[in-house]
């Protein structure tokens, strides 16, 4: 592939003042295909390669998977470019120096043409999106939450739709991106009581048949998030696997629904048997 025919673009401005809220406006408008925005490469709505540098535990491991400094990194985000036959792609940064950085550890050819964040957006509409990242600890990523589940499992997603009219004879533009808190928040640690977990789960166990109750739920934190281990009794007669193959997707579903968490991880153990003739439980 020959790097040199790639048309690289920048999108500049300080943390927090709205680049990835932005990011896919500013790549339509300009003709781009692709965009590196904090370690991800992105293609409309979807990731194609990389791993979110807002994954990171510390601000220091950010900026080191946002520059790309790991070999390993570079090595993806260039297969995924041979893959996708790369023609052009905006790279996102709070400074003309990173974004440069950016460009050299992928080996892309020189920014031709830099976009600043001053060009896209208001003064006013920066500081709310200061407010935001600051105040609220709320970052955005320029693709779908549902896009986003496997990558941030056990963050807190949330969905942001957005509008804007590109005037008089253009079609608007429309597009959804995700609200992601992590794990370097300014708020500090988020909890949800365990006991939150077990209802949510000792409910949806009501609505299936074949689980007569929750014998026992753990949550356990991780480093990629949140695990959940769950003990169940089922109905004598079901197909134990099928049971609970279903109701784990179910369990996982209604979780998200209503925290807003993606769980890492779900294990569903059938701990015994009920058996309704005789209304009596067998326990392994």
């Amino acid at each position: 592939m020959d790097y040199s025919k790639i048309k690289v673009y920048a999108f500049v401005g300080p943390s927090g003042t709205g680049k990835s809220y932005r990011a896919q406006m500013v790549a339509a408008e300009n003709g781009i295909e692709y965009i590196i925005d904090d370690g991800l490469l992105v293609k409309g709505n979807d990731i194609v390669a990389g791993t979110s540098a807002k994954k990171a535990a510390t601000k220091i491991e950010t900026v080191r998977h946002a520059l790309f400094l790991e070999e390993e990194e570079q090595q993806v985000i260039r297969d995924a470019f041979e893959k996708e036959k790369l023609k052009s792609i905006l790279i996102l940064g709070t400074s003309d120096g990173m974004v440069e950085k950016i460009a050299a550890n992928l080996g892309l050819p020189p920014i031709q043409k830099t976009i600043y964040i001053q060009d896209v957006a208001t003064e006013t509409e920066m500081e709310q999106a200061r407010r935001m990242r600051v105040v609220e600890g709320k970052h955005v990523i320029p693709v779908p939450t549902f896009e986003l589940k496997k990558e941030f499992s056990g963050f807190l997603l949330d969905p942001l739709q957005i509008f804007k009219s590109k005037g008089k004879g253009n079609a608007p533009y429309i597009s959804e991106k995700s609200i992601i808190r992590p794990t370097f928040s300014y708020l500090g640690n988020f909890t949800i009581s365990e006991n939150v977990f077990k209802s949510i789960l000792e409910h949806e166990s009501k609505k299936n048949e074949h689980i007569y109750r929750v014998a026992r739920v753990r949550v356990d934190k991780s480093d990629t998030g949140l695990e959940l281990y769950m003990e169940v009794i089922v109905v004598y007669g079901c197909n134990v696997y099928t049971v609970l193959k279903e109701f784990r997707e179910k369990c996982k579903k209604e979780v998200e629904k209503l925290t807003s968490m993606v769980p890492d991880q779900m294990a569903i153990v059938a701990k015994g048997i009920y058996i309704p003739e005789i209304e009596k439980e067998q326990e392994f």
